[in-house]
């Protein structure tokens, strides 16, 4: 199961998605990557280890004075069948 947490504060947009098993780091890997790719604002990302064996893959937009990282927040979410972001 893929957990996702959502972060903002002024110009600032951070959506956490964690996962255990390798098919979940993939298919959240391959979406995310094809999706800001379409966009022209990129974020800094990165992957960190948190307990449980799971990671943590981390896409923070920084500067987002236009507020654009809502919407393609909402998209990968959308794309990864997530219900419930906290």
């Amino acid at each position: 199961m893929i957990d996702a947490e959502f972060r903002s504060e002024e110009r600032f947009s951070r959506l956490s998605l964690a996962y255990k098993s390798d098919e979940e780091k993939q298919r959240v890997n391959y979406c995310v990557a094809n999706i800001i790719k379409k966009h022209k604002k990129q974020p800094e990302t990165y992957t960190t280890s948190i307990s449980g064996g799971r990671e943590v893959l981390v896409i923070e937009y920084h500067d987002d004075n236009n507020r654009e990282a809502g919407s393609i927040f909402e998209e990968i979410i959308k794309a990864l069948e997530i219900t419930k972001c906290i």
